[in-house]
């Protein structure tokens, strides 16, 4: 069984952020923080933090759209998540939306908001721009096809008139091993580009399953290390068996071997790991 989790890269911020997106979505909780890293949940939607210092800076490639109930609702969210960040576009009431607004708050996260109603009240958003504007379905598509447990639901696009060509995705929702996405594209101002700051952790099973991922979605991107990886649109995922969890969260001596034996690896090696740990 494959498992997507949004993974962030803060700047010694983790539980501080993970602190705040609690207080401010119903039905969210911290499961676990540590020094090193926080997990959460924000209205069913998991998440992992990393106090990772300032090698990486977010980027809105990745931002989390969030449904709001009430105007009063969005407004107590955007109140909270502006303050000290930057608005991308005013909270205000589009054509598409009775409102409606976009920022990245002070941790470097970036949001949309809108008033609405969804089954998933909140879910990761990939922007495809800059050099990778024109490519959202081609990414889509193959997406789906790499992850178990993956569909495609809608997929609209800009109409004549709108200043981007045929066929260009304005959105795109779609699941991979059981996690909801949303994509658009868009030719105009931004010129984003994925960031190491937003990854997606996949936690596997198997040896066979870690392999298949790790050259899949690698192939035209670039492999790094500890499971890390780009694929070729430049989107960062982390390949992860979840045995290494079981293997890190063992004797303090013995998991400190599998921590180092981790550091050697690009792709990570199940049976390699258990030798380290079982290692005298």
């Amino acid at each position: 069984m494959q498992n997507v989790t949004p993974f962030l890269w803060l700047n010694n911020q983790a539980e501080e952020a993970a602190t705040l997106y609690t207080s401010l979505f119903p039905d969210s909780k911290i499961e676990f923080a540590s020094r090193q890293y926080v997990t959460y949940e924000l209205a069913g939607q998991k998440f992992m933090a990393l106090n990772g210092g300032p090698m990486f800076t977010m980027t809105p490639s990745v931002s989390f759209f969030v449904y709001c109930e009430t105007v009063e609702e969005i407004d107590r969210i955007w109140e909270k998540l502006s303050q000290g960040g930057k608005v991308m576009m005013e909270l205000q009431q589009y054509p598409f939306s009775e409102k409606y607004g976009w920022l990245n708050d002070k941790y470097g996260v970036s949001w949309q908001l809108m008033v609405g109603e969804a089954e998933h009240k909140v879910t990761p958003f990939l922007f495809f721009t800059g050099k990778q504007n024109g490519k959202a379905e081609e990414a889509v598509n193959y997406y789906v096809s790499v992850f178990n447990n993956s569909s495609i639901g809608t997929i609209t696009y800009y109409q004549p008139g709108m200043g981007e060509p045929e066929k260009a995705v304005v959105h795109a929702d779609f699941v991979l091993a059981g996690q909801p996405f949303m994509a658009m594209e868009n030719s105009g101002p931004h010129a984003f580009t994925f960031s190491e700051a937003n990854s997606f952790f996949i936690g596997v099973e198997t040896q066979a399953e870690v392999d298949e991922l790790w050259e899949k979605l690698s192939q035209g991107g670039s492999k790094g290390q500890c499971g890390w990886l780009k694929d070729k649109y430049g989107l960062s995922w982390q390949v992860i068996p979840k045995k290494l969890s079981e293997l890190l969260a063992g004797e303090s001596e013995k998991a400190g071997k599998v921590y180092k034996a981790m550091l050697t690896m690009t792709k990570l090696d199940i049976a390699q790991l258990q030798e380290a740990y079982d290692q005298d």
